[in-house]
């Protein structure tokens, strides 16, 4: 029997990554405890097995010698309703401990002091929130800008121009379409973002400039722009992502 969400005052997400080679292995834990006003955070993140690593090998992955991080601070309050609603709709395992493969276990406190320590099943949600959570506190903290991905459809006629910011510190999205900025709503925004990325981009047809040309383009938040169906192409045949991308901020623009 698991704790009455309304009745919960503080939620621990702790993940390891399990049998996922270093420099990429690493394990971290979120301690949230839930006040009125915000929430008190703690984070912790720790690349584990690095020591089996020559210094070069980290570094040619993409990281540094130095990326575990810390953070002791506030995150808005927009962040305790979800977290406790995910909660309230998951499903619980029997496991007592996570196996080789890693992944999620909760620790969730009540008002009465009741604690449960489970493993849910629904594994991909918790991960997911987790690692929304995780770039919210790296906006707060300054470590990070929120993430902002623009599309450009060039016609003869006119140019279209979306710039799509997630502030994932407030659970915001915001949408300008040729300067004109709307609030949007933050689940269509984040299925617009699964899009996204999906596609295979080609760094090669990339370009630093603002496309001018007839045509749909895409910056990931990179800087490069990239042409839909030349420098964006569709890994599975089965499913058209780049159609999704034309239509998703369509979509978001006049929804």
């Amino acid at each position: 029997m698991h704790l009455k969400t309304e009745d919960i005052t503080r939620l621990e997400i702790e993940f390891d990554s399990g049998t996922v080679p270093p420099p990429y292995s690493h394990q971290f834990k979120i301690k949230m405890n839930f006040s009125r006003n915000f929430i008190n955070t703690q984070f912790d993140m720790h690349y584990t097995s690095r020591e089996e690593l020559e210094e070069e090998e980290i570094l040619e992955e993409g990281f540094t010698m130095d990326d575990d991080y810390a953070f002791i601070g506030e995150l808005p309050n927009v962040w305790e309703q979800p977290m406790k609603d995910l909660y309230a709709r998951s499903k619980w395992t029997l496991k007592k401990s996570l196996d080789e493969n890693g992944g999620i276990k909760i620790l969730a406190k009540d008002l009465h002091g009741k604690i449960e320590r489970s493993i849910p099943s629904n594994q991909k949600e918790w991960e997911t929130m987790a690692q929304e959570f995780i770039q919210a506190i790296f906006e707060i903290n300054k470590k990070e800008a929120p993430l902002s991905v623009k599309f450009s459809q060039n016609s003869s006629e006119a140019q279209d121009l979306y710039e799509l910011t997630m502030k994932f510190s407030l659970r915001k999205a915001e949408l300008q379409v040729n300067g004109k900025l709307k609030i949007v709503d933050w689940e269509e925004a984040k299925e617009l973002l699964s899009f996204v990325y999906l596609p295979d981009y080609d760094y090669d047809q990339a370009s630093e400039k603002t496309p001018t040309k007839r045509g749909d383009f895409i910056d990931t938040g990179d800087g490069l722009w990239y042409e839909l169906g030349k420098g964006v192409v569709n890994i599975d045949d089965s499913f058209d992502a780049l159609s999704k991308i034309r239509s998703g901020f369509s979509n978001l623009a006049t929804s």
